[in-house]
């Protein structure tokens, strides 16, 4: 065990963890399955001990997770014209994109920085961002916002640890990644509930459709309730609400839309 502790202080108090921090958080943009945060966490808590630099490890992570975003981003806005071009006037695609397009508009600022945290579903957001042509002096805006916001809360988590355990740095990366998880699953409770009630009021809106059809008033369902229940069923997914939406490639864009 004390050899295992010596090669990771010495892989985390070296330079090239510097290197390796920035490379990890930026292929964690848009290739979802690095240890982006666990590595923010773990250079955290060997920072309570003085090495490496905890404002650098902040930093670094920081830049890195800009430029993954950026490159998701890029990777969705190639694919958008493609996906626009395949997408049939009417057909769920066209009204999953339209609807996509619309939430962005609206709120698109804030879904990119709660998304952050979500795992999977920062790739899927920032995806579906470039292929609706989010503008992209807003998305770098908020990105930056992102991943400052993620870099701190992920370097300090791991400070807090390392200071809690300053001689046992194997619990202090244990407790800041329970800690990490612990809120990842508030939010993905809190997501689930919301969605579920959100679904449920959509039925609620269809039903009554029906039933003002049955009556004859008008001899239809409202078309305002179909749309709504397909873009939201359809417009979750292009905003990565699916587990495992995004994979940085075309045919991650192509999903998730």
């Amino acid at each position: 065990m004390d050899g295992v502790l010596d090669v990771l202080h010495a892989a985390v108090t070296s330079p090239w963890f510097y290197v390796a921090l920035f490379a990890v958080a930026t292929i964690d943009g848009f290739f979802p399955v690095v240890p982006s945060e666990s590595m923010v966490i773990t250079g955290g808590v060997y920072a309570a001990s003085g090495e490496p630099d905890l404002a650098l490890v902040i930093v670094l992570a920081a830049l890195g997770a800009f430029a993954g975003d950026h490159i998701s981003y890029l990777v969705g806005r190639g694919s958008g014209g493609r996906l626009l071009a395949r997408a049939r006037p009417g057909s769920r695609r066209d009204k999953a994109l339209a609807w996509s397009r619309r939430v962005m508009d609206e709120r698109g600022g804030l879904i990119l920085v709660v998304a952050r945290y979500v795992p999977g579903g920062r790739t899927a957001v920032t995806l579906t961002m470039g292929a609706v042509g989010y503008r992209l002096r807003s998305f770098s805006l908020f990105a930056a916002v992102a991943a400052v916001s993620w870099a701190v809360y992920g370097g300090l988590l791991g400070f807090v640890g390392g200071k809690a355990f300053e001689h046992d740095p194997v619990k202090g990366v244990a407790l800041g990644i329970g800690l990490a998880l612990t809120l990842t699953v508030v939010v993905e409770s809190v997501r689930f509930v919301r969605g579920r009630s959100r679904r449920r009021a959509e039925r609620s809106a269809a039903a009554a459709g029906d039933e003002h059809g049955r009556h004859g008033r008008h001899g239809r369902r409202g078309e305002g309730a179909e749309v709504g229940e397909i873009g939201v069923v359809d417009g979750a997914a292009a905003l990565g609400v699916a587990e495992g939406a995004g994979t940085g490639s075309e045919r991650g864009a192509a999903d998730a839309l």
